[in-house]
C-alpha cells in the first residue's frame, strides 16, 4: 500500500502525466435507460467484481462518504480519474455543521483544530490599496458565541483542502483502505480501494444495480475495467462525468466570472502580514492591479491569489509565471525575497444546482459539486457537499441492510436539493455584497461587465483580437485610476465621499460575510424521512432577499427536519465513559435516538418505541435527560421501567446550562424527540397526548423508512 505522502505527487510529475495521457474525448458512453438490463456478472469472459457502493471522485466529499459508509459497515471503493491528489489549497473555510460532522470521524475535528493557524491570524477580512499600503477597512468575522461555543460544541475552522485531504486519507488508511495505481498487481478483492487514474466512461443499469465501466492507462495502453454496484455515487466535481452520463442538467447562472488562481509561497510576505495586518482574505484595489488574496497559512507563507480575467480578449494562457509574479508584486506593494509560484490554474464561477440528485430508481446519486456549484462567497461549496454525504450515508446503510425501502433514497434529493438552492441564492447575494466595496470606490463591476459586453458585441467583434484586448485593458486601466492616491484620500472631495461610503458599508455589515449561523445550523428539511408538523420554516433572510442576507440569528428548535440542538450534558450512573459532552454526542452509527424526560407517559411511549424498533429491525437507543442535580437513586428507576431493554442512557443537564433541555427545545417535560443518525429530528410529540402509542409509532417508523403505510 502506498503511503499518504507518496500519493501527493509533485505538480511537475502530475503535469507530465497529463501531457502524455491519451485523448479520451470521445470515450464517454451514454447511460442506457432502456429496460434491457446488461449482464452484470460477465465481461469478455471475466467476472465483474461487485461492490455494494462505488463512489466516483476522491475529493473531500467522496472521501468523507467512504469513511462514513465504512464505519457503518458498508463496503465501498472509489474511482479517481487523476493520477494524484491536487495540492492546490482550494476550499479552506469549514463551517460549524461540517466541523460537527467531523467530530464523528475519529478525532478529525481535534486534528484540524490543532493544525490550523491560530484564530487571531484569520478572523478578519482586510481591504487595502496594497498589502503594504493604505488599509481601507477591516471586518472581524468571529463573535463571542464562536469562542464560547454556545450554539455548537465546536467552532469553525480555516484549513486548506489539500491538508484536509491528507487527514481524510489517513483515516481511510486506518480503516484498511489502500491507494492503487494501474500498474499495481491485480487485487483479489476490490473492497476498500481508491483506484487512481480510473475514469468512469460508462454506466448501464442491471436487474439489481449498475454496471460501471472505467478506463485507465497501463504501460502506455488504454485498458478498461468494469464493476457492478448496488449504488453508484457521483462525487466527481463540478464537471461531473457521472452527471453527464446519466443525462442530468444543471439549472442556474453559468460563467458569472472567469478567474485565475495563483498558488504561491512567500515566508517573507507571511511574516510581514502576521505582524502587521493578519487576516484571512485581503481585497486589494490599486491602479496597477486588482485581486483577492487568500492567506491559507501566514506562518508557512502560503497564499492563493484570485485575479479576474475577461475572455476571449484575455486568455488564461496570458497569465504565465512571469506575469503572475508581476501581478503579485503590484498587489503586495514591495519586493519579496522568496516568492515561489507553485501552480496557476483557471476556474469559472457558477451558481447552479442539478435538476435532480437521484436517478434510475435510486441507484445513481449525485453529491457535492457534482450536484451544485456555488460562488465561493460564504464558503458553502465543500461544506454543503460534506453535509450531503452525511445525509446520504445512513440511508444507504439502511437500504442495503433491508431496513428501509429503496425509496428512502429519494428523500436525499427531497431534503438536500432545497438546501443547495437556498445556499446558491445566499452565495450570489453574498457575492453581490462583496461587489459593493469596489462599487463604493468607483470600480463598479457592472460597468466592467458592460464594457466587456460592448466589446463582444457584433460591431466590435469584427475588430482583430489584439485590438479588442488593447481597448479592453485600456478602459480597465482608466477605471483603476479611481483608486489612485490622488483620488482616494480625505482631501479629495470625491475620495472623501467614497471612503465615507465604504465605512458605512463595513459598519452596517453590508460587505462580504463569512459566517451564517442561521443557514449553517438552522437549516430545516421541510419534507423527507421525517414527520412534518406543517407550516413553513424558510430562512427569511434568503427568501426575502433582504439586505441583511444571511445575517439572521440562529435559535435552537426541536422542529422536525432541524438539527438537534446542542446542549452540554453529563452522564449519570456510569451509563457513559464520557463526562461533559454534547447532546449531539448521543447519536452514533446508524442508531436512532429517542430522547425523553423521566416521566411516566414518556417511559410508556419509549417501551412502545422499543417494541416497534425491534419489529422493524431498526437500531434504537433511549436517552433520558434528567434535570441538573438529579440523585442517583431516582436515576436508577430507568433501568426498572425499561427492563429488559438495555440500550438506554441516563444523562443530566450540565450545571453550566442556562436553560433546561425542554425549555431550549420549546417543549414541555412530556416532550419526546426522535433523532435520526444524521442528528436531524425525525419526529416530536408530547407523550401525554397519544392514545395508542404502539400504532402511532408503527406509522411514524414506516413513514420515516419509506415503507408501506400501516393501516391505523
Amino acid at each position: 500500500m502506498r503511503s499518504v505522502a507518496a500519493v501527493f505527487l509533485s505538480r511537475r510529475r502530475f503535469a507530465n502525466f497529463i501531457r502524455v495521457r491519451p485523448n479520451r474525448r470521445n470515450s464517454l458512453r451514454c447511460f442506457s435507460c432502456s429496460s434491457d438490463a446488461v449482464d452484470a456478472t460477465k465481461d469478455g469472459g471475466g467476472d465483474v467484481p461487485h461492490l455494494p457502493v462505488l463512489i466516483v471522485g476522491a475529493g473531500p466529499v467522496g472521501l468523507v462518504l467512504s469513511i462514513l459508509l465504512t464505519k457503518l459497515g458498508v463496503k465501498c471503493s472509489i474511482l479517481e480519474k487523476n493520477v494524484a491528489f491536487s495540492q492546490h489549497p482550494q476550499a479552506h473555510f469549514i463551517n460549524n455543521r461540517t466541523m460537527e460532522v467531523f467530530r464523528k470521524l475519529d478525532g478529525l475535528t481535534e486534528e484540524i483544530q490543532n493544525l490550523q493557524p491560530p484564530v487571531d491570524l484569520w478572523r478578519k477580512f482586510i481591504y487595502c490599496t496594497s498589502l503594504s499600503g493604505l488599509v481601507l477597512g477591516s471586518v472581524d468575522h468571529m463573535k463571542s458565541q464562536d469562542v464560547d461555543m454556545e450554539l455548537s460544541p465546536v467552532s469553525v475552522a480555516h484549513f486548506s483542502q489539500y491538508k484536509l485531504m491528507k487527514l481524510l486519507l489517513t483515516k481511510l488508511e486506518n480503516l484498511d483502505f489502500s491507494v492503487c495505481y494501474p500498474n499495481s498487481s491485480r487485487s483479489s478483492t476490490w473492497d476498500r480501494k481508491i483506484l487512481m487514474s480510473h475514469e468512469c466512461i460508462s454506466i448501464h443499469p442491471t436487474q439489481d444495480g449498475v454496471k460501471v465501466g472505467s478506463s485507465f492507462c497501463k504501460e502506455g495502453k488504454i485498458e478498461e475495467r468494469f464493476f457492478h454496484c448496488s449504488i453508484l455515487v457521483g462525487s466527481d466535481g463540478a464537471r461531473s462525468t457521472v452527471r453527464k452520463l446519466v443525462g442530468i442538467d444543471m439549472k442556474g447562472e453559468r460563467n458569472l466570472q472567469n478567474l485565475v488562481s495563483v498558488h504561491f509561497l512567500s515566508r517573507d510576505l507571511g511574516q510581514y502580514l502576521l505582524h502587521e495586518r493578519p487576516g484571512m482574505l485581503f481585497f486589494i484595489f490599486n491602479p496597477d492591479a486588482i485581486g483577492v488574496l487568500v492567506a491559507h497559512d501566514l506562518n508557512q507563507g502560503e497564499f492563493v491569489l484570485q485575479v479576474p480575467y475577461y475572455s476571449p480578449q484575455q486568455k488564461f494562457e496570458d497569465f504565465n509565471l512571469k506575469v503572475c509574479e508581476q501581478i503579485i508584486l503590484k498587489l503586495v506593494g514591495r519586493e519579496l525575497a522568496d516568492l515561489q509560484v507553485l501552480d496557476i490554474k483557471p476556474w469559472a464561477m457558477h451558481a447552479e444546482v442539478a435538476e435532480k440528485y437521484v436517478s434510475f430508481g435510486g441507484r445513481v446519486v449525485l453529491v457535492g459539486d457534482a450536484a451544485h456549484r456555488f460562488p465561493p462567497a460564504g464558503g458553502f461549496g465543500m461544506n454543503t457537499g460534506i453535509q450531503d454525504a452525511h445525509n446520504l450515508a445512513w440511508k444507504i446503510s439502511l437500504i442495503l441492510n433491508s431496513i428501509a425501502s429503496s425509496s428512502i433514497m429519494q428523500t436525499y434529493e427531497t431534503e438536500r436539493r432545497p438546501i443547495a438552492i437556498s445556499n446558491t441564492v445566499l452565495s450570489v447575494q453574498n457575492l453581490k455584497a462583496a461587489m459593493s466595496v469596489p462599487s463604493a470606490l468607483g470600480l463598479d463591476p457592472t460597468v466592467a461587465n458592460s464594457v466587456h459586453q460592448i466589446i463582444n458585441s457584433s460591431v466590435c467583434s469584427i475588430l482583430p483580437q489584439s485590438l479588442q484586448k488593447f481597448a479592453l485593458e485600456g478602459i480597465f486601466s482608466i477605471g483603476r485610476a479611481q483608486v489612485s492616491e490622488f483620488i482616494l484620500n480625505d482631501n479629495n472631495p470625491i475620495g472623501s465621499l467614497r471612503l465615507a461610503r465604504l465605512k458605512k458599508i463595513f459598519d452596517e455589515g453590508q460587505s462580504l460575510q463569512l459566517q451564517f449561523p442561521l443557514e449553517d445550523l438552522g437549516f430545516c428539511y421541510q419534507k423527507g424521512a421525517l414527520i412534518t408538523e406543517g407550516g413553513e420554516d424558510v430562512l427569511e433572510s434568503v427568501a426575502s432577499g433582504s439586505p441583511n442576507r444571511g445575517c439572521g440569528a440562529y435559535f435552537p428548535s426541536a422542529k422536525p427536519g432541524r438539527r438537534l440542538p446542542h446542549m452540554p450534558i453529563d452522564a449519570l450512573n456510569g451509563s457513559s465513559t464520557k463526562d461533559g459532552f454534547s447532546t449531539l454526542d448521543l447519536i452514533s452509527g446508524v442508531e436512532f435516538i429517542l430522547i425523553i424526560a423521566p416521566v411516566q407517559s414518556s417511559y410508556t411511549l419509549a417501551r412502545s418505541s422499543i417494541k416497534v424498533a425491534e419489529e422493524f429491525k431498526l437500531p434504537l437507543k433511549v436517552c433520558i435527560i434528567w434535570p441538573k442535580g438529579s440523585s442517583i437513586q431516582n436515576v436508577n428507576s430507568s433501568e426498572v421501567v425499561l427492563e429488559p431493554w438495555k440500550n438506554f442512557i441516563d444523562v443530566q443537564e450540565a450545571t453550566r446550562s442556562l436553560k433546561s433541555w425542554w425549555e431550549l427545545c420549546q417543549m414541555s417535560s412530556n416532550g419526546v424527540i426522535l433523532v435520526r443518525p444524521d442528528e436531524h429530528i425525525a419526529w416530536k410529540v408530547e407523550s401525554n397526548s397519544m392514545n395508542d402509542s404502539y400504532l402511532e409509532l408503527k406509522r411514524v417508523f414506516s413513514q420515516i423508512l419509506q415503507l408501506d403505510e400501516v393501516d391505523t
